[in-house]
């Protein structure tokens, strides 16, 4: 799977075509289902084109998503920057329709009834595993093998500042996992500097792998993208080359 990330949590000072309102959104998704892009992991935004859970807003994107992409796995985020108060935040998932899977951090506090609460209404787990560090929390949960996939998410910024190069880390983490005897379906992706590198990685593995606004807005080449879809494009051409 190649997964498009159109938005993540940021504006259009990260880039003047950023899609914000669901009818960016749509449009925008469009254009990245018709270039191969076969699933999308988004950051749902309201009127005010802030990010939310709020089911209302979430149920009626996917319904239009859905309506564009009927074969296409949805995605969402359940950051805890969005909704803080841990209760609130799992009313809200409880009340979600039409969302395949979603990412769940585990650097955040409460993933464990995050996640359980995904497994009662059927929303599919997607770890986030953002390093080495927490290897240790996943396994303890006991929630691995209930996992639908496992995201390796790697930034060697914040919060965790890892050292490259980046295929080294997503080497520890995938070793780590197999020791553990995890059979998970894996998607692996990096941000900004670390995207292509680790797309390249995800692809020599046999893994899914995602693109989008939300990792970096630009090209293999260094040259910023003009759409989502530009990068989806470029993703496929370097999975038929692998």
């Amino acid at each position: 799977m190649v997964q498009v990330t159109p938005n993540g949590p940021w504006g259009r000072d990260v880039h003047p075509r950023m899609p914000v309102s669901t009818d960016e959104v749509v449009a925008e998704l469009t254009e990245c289902f018709a270039a191969g892009a076969t699933g999308v992991h988004l950051h749902v935004r309201d009127g005010s084109g802030g990010e939310t859970l709020d089911p209302a807003v979430v149920n009626e994107t996917c319904r239009r998503v859905r309506e564009i992409g009927p074969g296409v796995e949805i995605g969402l985020t359940t950051g805890a920057w969005i909704v803080p108060d841990l209760a609130d935040r799992i009313a809200m998932i409880r009340e979600w329709e039409g969302v395949d899977v979603a990412t769940v951090n585990l650097s955040e506090d409460g993933f464990e009834q995050v996640m359980a609460a995904m497994l009662d209404v059927g929303i599919g787990i997607d770890v986030g595993l953002w390093a080495p560090q927490e290897m240790p929390a996943l396994l303890a949960s006991g929630l691995l093998p209930q996992a639908a996939r496992i995201s390796i998410e790697l930034d060697p910024g914040e919060p965790y500042f890892l050292d490259g190069p980046p295929e080294t880390v997503a080497r520890t983490l995938n070793d780590r996992l197999d020791e553990a005897g995890s059979t998970c379906p894996r998607l692996t992706h990096g941000m900004n500097d670390w995207t292509w590198p680790l797309v390249r990685d995800a692809f020599r593995r046999g893994h899914d792998t995602r693109v989008g606004f939300e990792d970096s807005v630009l090209l293999p080449d260094g040259t910023t993208a003009t759409s989502n879809a530009d990068l989806v494009r470029a993703a496929v051409r370097l999975a038929a080359a692998a």
